[in-house]
C-alpha cells in the first residue's frame, strides 16, 4: 500500500443524528488535534448541515483533503438514503460537490460505519463494525478492504421492525436499558450466525450501555478511533477493487 504524502492533512468529519464531529488527521490517521463537535441542526437538510460544518471547522488549522462519514447509503459520494436525517432532504444529493464548493478542498464521502471501520479494523480476515446510536450502522471489511455496503439496519429483525426501530435511540428511550440489553444479546447472536465474522467492533454512543460480557472476538471502540478512517480514504491501494470503489460501487 502506498500511503499519502507524510505532510498531508485531512479534515475528517463524522455526521451523526445528534452531533457532527470533526478533527484534522495526518496521513497515518493520527489526530493532530482533539476532535470538536456541534449539534446536528434541526431540520438536518443539506444546507443546514453544510452550514453547521462550516461553523464547526472555521477556526481549524489548514488541511488539504476532506473525508466524510455520512449516516445513510452513499454511492460515489452521492447520498441515496438518510433515514435519521431525512430521506426527502437527502436523496440524490451530491454531498462531495456541496462541501468541495463550500470549503474548497477535494472531498470523499462514504457511509459513516464504513469510515469508522477503516479506522478500527486490524486488516486480518472478515471484520464487522457496528455503530449503536440514533440508528444501527454496519460495515464489513475483508483483509482491511471495504466490502459493498449493506444497509443491514433496514432488514426486519422482530415483528416487522428493522434494526433501527428495534435497538436505535427511540427504542432505547421507550424500553429502557435492561430490555435494550436483552435485545442486544439477540442481535449479537443473529450477527454471529449470519456473518460468521472473525472480529466484531462495536462503536457509537450507546455502546457504553452494554452490560454483559462480550465474546473474545468482540471489542468496543470509540468515536475517536473511528474518525481515523478518514485518512484511509486518501491512501492509494493496488487491491483489484479498492476500498473506496467497494464502499461506493458504480451502478
Amino acid at each position: 500500500m502506498k500511503t499519502t504524502p507524510s505532510n498531508l492533512k485531512i479534515l475528517s468529519i463524522d455526521i451523526g443524528g445528534s452531533s457532527i464531529k470533526a478533527t484534522i488527521l495526518n496521513s497515518k490517521g493520527d489526530l493532530t488535534m482533539d476532535y470538536k463537535k456541534i449539534a446536528t441542526p434541526n431540520p438536518a437538510n443539506p444546507a443546514n448541515v453544510v452550514k453547521a460544518i462550516n461553523t464547526l471547522v472555521k477556526d481549524f488549522p489548514a488541511y488539504d483533503k476532506i473525508s466524510v462519514g455520512f449516516p445513510g447509503y452513499v454511492r460515489n459520494s452521492v447520498v441515496k438514503t438518510a433515514p435519521n436525517l431525512g430521506n426527502d432532504f437527502w436523496k440524490g444529493v451530491d454531498l462531495r460537490k456541496l462541501l468541495q464548493d463550500d470549503l474548497g478542498k477535494d472531498t470523499q464521502v462514504v457511509n459513516d460505519a464504513d469510515m469508522q471501520g477503516l479506522g478500527v479494523v486490524s486488516g486480518k480476515g472478515l471484520e464487522m463494525v457496528i455503530t449503536l446510536g440514533t440508528g444501527f450502522g454496519t460495515a464489513l471489511l475483508m483483509d482491511g478492504h471495504l466490502l459493498p455496503h449493506l444497509e443491514v439496519s433496514h432488514h426486519p429483525v422482530s415483528k416487522g421492525r428493522d434494526y433501527d426501530q428495534y435497538i436505535g435511540d427511540k427504542a432505547l428511550d421507550e424500553i429502557g436499558e435492561k430490555k435494550w440489553n436483552r435485545r442486544m444479546k439477540k442481535v449479537f447472536k443473529i450477527l454471529k450466525t449470519v456473518f460468521n465474522y472473525d472480529y466484531l467492533y462495536i462503536g457509537g454512543g450507546n455502546s457504553d450501555l452494554l452490560d454483559f460480557k462480550l465474546d473474545k472476538n468482540m471489542k468496543i471502540v470509540t468515536n475517536a478511533d473511528g474518525i481515523k478512517g478518514g485518512a484511509k480514504l486518501w491512501q492509494e491501494d493496488k487491491h483489484p477493487v479498492t476500498h473506496t470503489a467497494m464502499a461506493t460501487p458504480t451502478k
